[in-house]
Order: structure tokens, then sequence, then C-alpha cells
């Protein structure tokens, strides 16, 4: 069922669960959620060791029949989502949405699958669930593009509360009335700031599993009848009143085709383990090491911007040139940059607490700079530019002119495959173990 965002019959919760209830997911959007499972699933693998994965896990208070990927121990609902979406978002090596950026697998996986598991879901209302969700995640974060960060909050983790709420009621098989009121209830169970970025602390980890189990809380309680308000997202103490302040709300992108057009389906996959509007600049980088230039070689380094990633991935750039940890590491240009110069790499190996420590990648990285470029297309596409001034008075420049791992260059299946084996082998899972994991996935 097509809505149009001129409908004003009903709420716009209303609208999105007429149109979605019911909707078949395409045959490439099933594809897509398939390919997600596997993503996430060996992200939350490759984080199971981690001291923050470890922190969340022994905050848990009670078991139940959820998977927590990569552990022994079974969990309830609620913090099976908490912990497997912390550890999936954990090492920002996530998928996101080109137009966004929201990351929507961190998010809707673990919750689709703990509910899944505690339901006793079958395979077809756990794609839906999956695919709705992701749907959703992807249309609202266009519909005030910018201007929920520009209000301090984390997109994926207050967007992230109202999808997983949808695919959860997808999931279940709501009638309309209780899908619209788990957005409802969503909107207040939203949160999730951005002041992680001043010292590269844990809470962005975190957002993703708060996001996945707030919205499974709230399409419970709306299934057992508790009542939300129908117009969350477009009233006037609404959703983007309070997290997108500065900029009018445009609902055409969300409701324009939804159930028919499913746009999660260019969803991309990030090559690197770091912040998503960093990915191309790395591309370019590497590639100017392989023309034989040398560290010792480069004067500075100059790349061109879009003026909504400054405060995020370069601003105050002597914190982002010398970042205090490899977390904060993930967020910096600089230092993403330097990196992938000097390993022709950046995964998980290259933004360890010691790696983003190291004197050399600190001392290249000091010669990064910016400018902001007035015509880049950020936020629709992520593009990187770059150029190299060295010591001998060449200039070298370089330009990715679109994110590797999305629509324009997407990852194959067989690369999709070789990182979840990556990441497993890095959160210490045998070979075997994670070829059984994969055949359960297949079947």
């Amino acid at each position: 069922m097509t809505v149009h965002a001129g409908t004003k019959a009903a709420p716009i919760s209303f609208q999105i669960a007429e149109a979605l209830n019911g909707a078949a997911p395409s045959v490439a959007a099933n594809q897509m959620c398939r390919r997600l499972i596997i993503d996430i699933v060996g992200l939350a693998i490759a984080a199971r060791n981690t001291d923050y994965v470890a922190n969340v896990l022994a905050s848990c208070v009670s078991d139940g029949p959820a998977t927590a990927f990569g552990h022994d121990r079974r969990l309830n609902l609620y913090d099976a989502a908490m912990v497997n979406g912390t550890a999936a978002h954990g090492e920002d090596f996530d998928d996101t949405f080109e137009g966004g950026p929201v990351h929507a697998g961190a998010v809707i996986v673990p919750s689709m699958l703990a509910l899944a598991e505690t339901r006793n879901l079958d395979r077809a209302a756990t794609l839906r669930g999956i695919a709705v969700g992701a749907e959703l995640m992807c249309r609202l974060s266009l519909v005030a593009p910018q201007a929920i960060h520009k209000a301090g909050f984390h997109p994926t983790a207050v967007i992230g509360a109202l999808a997983a709420a949808g695919g959860a009621s997808a999931a279940l098989g709501l009638d309309d009335a209780r899908f619209a009121g788990a957005m409802g209830i969503a909107g207040s169970l939203a949160s999730g700031i951005i002041e992680y970025l001043a010292d590269g602390s844990w809470t962005k980890r975190l957002h993703a599993g708060a996001a996945a189990q707030a919205g499974l809380r709230a399409a419970l309680m709306a299934e057992n009848g508790f009542v939300g308000p129908r117009t969350v997202l477009e009233g006037s103490h609404g959703f983007f009143k309070a997290f997108a302040p500065s900029r009018t709300a445009d609902f055409t992108p969300l409701l324009d085709g939804l159930g028919s057009k499913w746009i999660m389906e260019q969803i991309a996959f990030k090559p690197y383990a770091c912040g998503t509007m960093t990915q191309p600049f790395v591309d370019c980088a590497i590639e100017l090491a392989r023309q034989g230039v040398k560290a010792h070689d480069i004067q500075r380094i100059v790349c061109r911007v879009g003026e909504g990633t400054v405060h995020r991935l370069w601003e105050p750039l002597a914190l982002k040139q010398a970042p205090p940890n490899g977390y904060a590491a993930k967020f910096s240009t600089p230092y993403c940059v330097a990196v992938g110069f000097l390993d022709q790499a950046a995964g998980l190996e290259q933004f360890t607490d010691v790696r983003a420590t190291d004197e050399r990648t600190r001392a290249l990285a000091t010669r990064v700079f910016y400018e902001v470029d007035p015509n880049d297309e950020y936020p629709k596409n992520f593009t990187g530019a770059i150029q190299a001034t060295l010591v001998d008075g060449r200039v070298l420049t370089f330009r990715k002119g679109h994110m590797r791992g999305g629509a324009n260059e997407p990852l194959s299946d067989q690369e999709i495959l070789a990182k979840f084996r990556t990441n497993s082998a890095f959160g210490g899972m045998p070979a075997k173990q994670a070829d059984d994991l994969l055949a359960t996935f297949a079947r």
C-alpha cells in the first residue's frame, strides 16, 4: 500500500501501520535481512570479550530463552537485545544508511532475534520484523536530515527506538492501532546524546542496545493495551519537534511508496571499523600510500569535507589529531587517514587503545587538516577527497565519489561472509563453530 505525505485522514503513525501491515518485503529486502543477520552476529562475536560487553552482561539481572551472541548465558528478551545491540555497535563496524546516517542492523537484528526466540516466531515473521524495522529506520532518518545530530542526539539511538517498535509490531502481527501505539510509546522511551565525542567514552556503544530494548518494550506494552500518542511524529510536542527542532520535518520521504518500495535494500556495509563518513577518506589515504609515498614525504594533507561532519569528526582539531583511545580514534578523520595510509587497512586491529597512542600514527595525524567543501553532497552521499602536499613540492590529489560498501559499490556476499569469519576469529571463535553458525543462517 502506498501512502502519500498529503494524506490527512489519519495520524502519521497510523499511515505507517496501514502501509506496512500486510506489505510483503521484496526479494531484495529479504536478502538484505539475511546479510544484516550475518554481519551483526559476526560483529557481536568480535566484541564478546571486550570490557564494555562484559560490563553490560554483568548488569543483566535475569536469565531467559534468548541468546547472547558468543556467550553461553541465555537472557531475557530485553537484556538479550541490550547486550547484543551494544556488542554489535560497539566497534562502529556495523552497517549504515547513506542519507541518514543511521545504523539499522545493530538495533533491529538484536531486537527481532530476541523476540523470535522468546515468542517462537517463524522465519517469515522474523524476516518481516527485520525488514519493517530497518525500513522505518532508514525512512525516518530522511525526515529532518542532520537536525537530530545538530540538537545533540544520536539518530541511531532515538530513531532506533521507534523503528524497533515498528519492527516488533510487524513481527507480532499487531493491528494498526497497536502498531501506531507502539511507536507512540517508543517516542517517550527514546534517548541518546552525543557527548561521548568529548572523551571517547562508551555511551554511543550503548545506544543501539538501548534502542532495541526500548522498541521491544514499547511493542509489548502496546500489545497489552497501553496507549501512546498517535501524533508522536508530527505533533506540536512530538518526536521531531523534540529531537530535531532546527528543521521543519518533511514526511514525504517517510511516506511516499511506503510498503511498496523498500529503500532498506540500499543499506551499506562498512569495509572499515570506523565512523561512516571517514570511510571514503581511508580509501583515499590507501591510494596515496600505493603511489609509493612514505610518511616522511608528507608535509600536510588537506581533506575536503561536508560541513555537517565537522563537529563530530574534526573539532576540536587538536583532540581529533591525538585521540585519547581507540574508540575516540574511530571518530577522528585525521587518525583514520593516518592509520589508513600507514597500514593500508582500518580494521579492528587499527583501533585498539595501544595503536591509538602510537607515536608514528599521531605524528602523521597532526599533519592532517580539513577544508569545508560547500558542494559536498553530505548527507545524501558520502564522499572523500584529499590533497597531499609533499616536502618536495609535489601535490597529489585523490577523490572517492562514494562510500565503498554502499549502493554505488556494494560489498559482495563473499565479502560479507569473509567479514563475518574475520570478526568471529577476532572474537576468539573457532572457525568450525563460525561455519556452523553460517550454516544455521542459511537454513
